[in-house]
């Protein structure tokens, strides 16, 4: 295995190791750490490995960190949906 790979299953480890702990900040300040790492790793597992492990860890990550995916998602939708109701 690549060290990109290996690097992206110690990230995921973490991530879920850090999930089991209570917190009173319901873990965002964790999951702005975990971003911020987890982006530039997601980026080198692309460039590395290809582009079915860079979608396995995508998909990971995902799981890992739904709720910030859910708010952004929800963003997004309001920023391309809701605009267009308010001009028409």
């Amino acid at each position: 295995m690549s060290a990109s790979v290996l690097l992206a299953c110690a990230w995921c480890v973490l991530a879920n190791f850090i999930g089991m702990f209570p917190s009173k900040h319901k873990h965002w300040p964790s999951a702005y750490v975990l971003m911020t790492f987890g982006l530039p790793l997601l980026v080198w597992v692309f460039v590395a490995d290809g582009w079915v492990f860079g979608l396995i860890f995508t998909v990971a990550a995902m799981s890992i960190l739904r709720w910030p995916v859910v708010y952004l998602l929800r963003w997004f939708r309001a920023q391309t949906f809701g605009r267009a109701e308010t001009k028409g």
